[in-house]
């Protein structure tokens, strides 16, 4: 199995989902319950919907519950180094438009959580992925849906922390 990388604070944001979607159930239950009651349901609006919210509501679950053996819980606080790796907070310059952009790369199931002028991207993100194990002054090719971006890696830092602890 493949491990995912994830902060102590992407972890503990995805307990709390987690334990947050079980408490729904049983109002989906019982909203399905109230829903039967109104008779017909190949014609009950209520019915469908709550069935409906239902299956994300499982599915959402099962998703969370799969990944959870896969996480590998990394403290932003103990990283550093000269080469990017998960966790990491780059400033890149686009080498076109001298543009500068500041990326922090997280795991891929908690980039939600950081706050949006962190930058978060995901690790296995077009630009994590042109970005892990670079260090600075390097020149990378990002394959973005806009077209192929070229930037120069001004400077690699660890900064801690990115999403807000619970």
């Amino acid at each position: 199995m493949e491990r995912i990388p994830i902060s102590v604070e992407g972890y503990s944001r995805m307990k709390a989902e987690l334990e947050r979607l079980k408490k729904e159930r049983p109002d989906v239950i019982e909203a399905i319950r109230l829903a039967r009651e109104e008779g017909d349901l190949s014609e009950n609006a209520g019915y469908e919907a709550a069935k409906e919210r239902q299956g994300m509501l499982e599915a959402k679950i099962s998703y969370i519950e799969s990944r959870m053996p896969a996480y590998n819980v990394v403290d932003l606080a103990s990283l550093e180094g000269d080469k990017i790796i998960y966790g990491a907070t780059v400033r890149l310059a686009d080498l076109e438009s001298g543009e500068e952009r500041r990326y922090t790369l997280l795991g891929p199931d908690e980039t939600d959580f950081a706050p949006r002028d962190s930058g978060a991207v995901s690790v296995y993100s077009p630009v994590g992925r042109a970005l892990l194990g670079k260090e600075e002054g390097d020149e990378v090719v990002v394959n973005a849906p806009r077209g192929r971006i070229h930037y120069e890696i001004k400077e690699i830092s660890f900064l801690g922390p990115v999403i807000p602890a619970l």
